[in-house]
């Protein structure tokens, strides 16, 4: 399915979506989390640091630092790869899919109310 919007329209929802979501009780997050976020919950696992760094192209310690921040919200959990110990595997959480539940459902209600 196919949502045709002009660029006023597609801003217009983005700015309704986001203000939502910064009034709520939700965490606040960057963008570069929220890109990182919806990457980890929408792209098949399994994802990696390093696999995120060269998706973003971005370094490992830029995902890192955003992996501690969404980590301690509870939002995503890393561990060890069994198969090779030198990789940290990124896994999801259920506040985590709650988060980003929660955003769909912004979105969704924002794109009802935007002007035609």
């Amino acid at each position: 399915m196919s949502v045709a919007l002009s660029p006023s329209q597609a801003l217009h929802l983005w700015h309704s979506a986001t203000l939502k979501l910064v009034q709520s009780d939700a965490p606040d997050l960057t963008l570069r989390q929220t890109c990182i976020l919806l990457h980890i919950y929408l792209v098949p696992p399994p994802h990696t640091v390093r696999g995120l760094a060269s998706t973003l192209g971005v370094t490992k310690p830029v995902i890192t630092r955003a992996l501690d921040s969404m980590g301690a919200m509870g939002l995503v959990r890393r561990t060890r790869d069994e198969r090779d110990r030198r990789n940290v595997v990124i896994q999801r959480t259920v506040d985590g899919a709650l988060y980003l539940e929660r955003l769909g459902d912004i979105i969704i209600d924002r794109g009802r109310e935007l002007p035609l």
